[in-house]
């Protein structure tokens, strides 16, 4: 763990949706970084200039002021420039309700004054995460849950008379198409390989399956839990749990999810653990 002092030199990079979602936040943060550290602000418009200036951090420290997808943007650009073991990142949440869950639940402080102060005072600690074969990376779990039923829209009742229609067509605006009902499908076969080792197989319907890299906020042991649910345990049973460093999954289209975004269709994924891959400052 390393610790850092108040004279280091930050690279603030405020995301645009931060600027855009809650400017009050953002210039609270700005003006309690530029008090504590020698602070040089990059406010960039879009993904292009993002990278442009986390990649020209030099020796500073790179504080990024955003939501969760700023920081994934973050951690998956360093990753794949080979640069994210030698690069300790700060994080103000800054977002929309919900925008900022990951991040937190990761030890990040919620209120943008005790983000900030984390920056400044704070401990860089290094944590797991999740490598694809895709050369994406997974920083809290992925998850493959069984779909749900969406229903479709209530038709407009026909009990009050045509005029009642002509009424709700001259007032309000246009609906959109109706859907029909999506059934809920059976659940998903999928062979699920632990190290080389089968834990499920493509012959047992699979209810839900989940991989977590560790334990946020220390380097989780070099293993990931692989927590699952066959059909045949039952929906009440507690899940199956493994723990492993890769992943495969391989079986029917199928989607994931990933740090709250759904990725896919595929046909097959492997995930490797990546041990104290990437350094995040968090309150001492």
């Amino acid at each position: 763990m390393a610790t850092f002092a108040m004279s280091d030199q930050l690279l603030v990079i405020i995301d645009p949706a931060a600027r855009q979602t809650d400017g009050e936040s953002v210039r609270i943060a700005k003006d309690v970084l530029s008090a504590g550290a020698a602070a040089k602000v990059c406010l960039p418009d879009g993904p292009a200039e993002f990278a442009r200036a986390l990649g020209r951090r030099g020796s500073r420290r790179p504080v990024v002021i955003g939501d969760d997808h700023a920081l994934l943007r973050a951690v998956t650009l360093l990753h794949r420039e080979r640069e994210l073991a030698g690069c300790g990142l700060s994080v103000v949440p800054v977002g929309e309700a919900g925008e900022t869950s990951l991040t937190q639940s990761l030890g990040v402080p919620g209120g943008a004054v005790a983000a900030a102060r984390a920056v400044l005072d704070g401990t860089e600690r290094r944590l797991d995460l999740l490598v694809d074969d895709s050369d994406g990376v997974v920083l809290t779990g992925l998850a493959i849950p069984p779909a749900r039923r969406v229903p479709a829209p209530e038709p407009v009742a026909s009990a009050a008379g045509r005029w009642y229609r002509t009424l709700l067509a001259r007032t309000l605006p246009a609906r959109p198409p109706r859907l029909p009902a999506v059934p809920a499908p059976g659940p998903t076969r999928l062979r699920v390989q632990l190290d080389g080792e089968t834990l499920v197989d493509l012959d047992e319907p699979l209810e839900s399956l989940t991989v977590t890299p560790g334990a946020p906020g220390t380097s989780g042991g070099g293993t990931a839990e692989v927590e699952f649910r066959p059909l045949s345990v039952g929906a009440e049973a507690t899940p199956l749990r493994a723990c492993g460093r890769t992943v495969t999954v391989t079986g029917p289209d199928f989607r994931y999810r990933a740090d709250g975004a759904v990725s896919g269709p595929v046909r097959r994924r492997t995930w490797r653990l990546a041990e104290a891959a990437w350094g995040l400052v968090l309150p001492s």
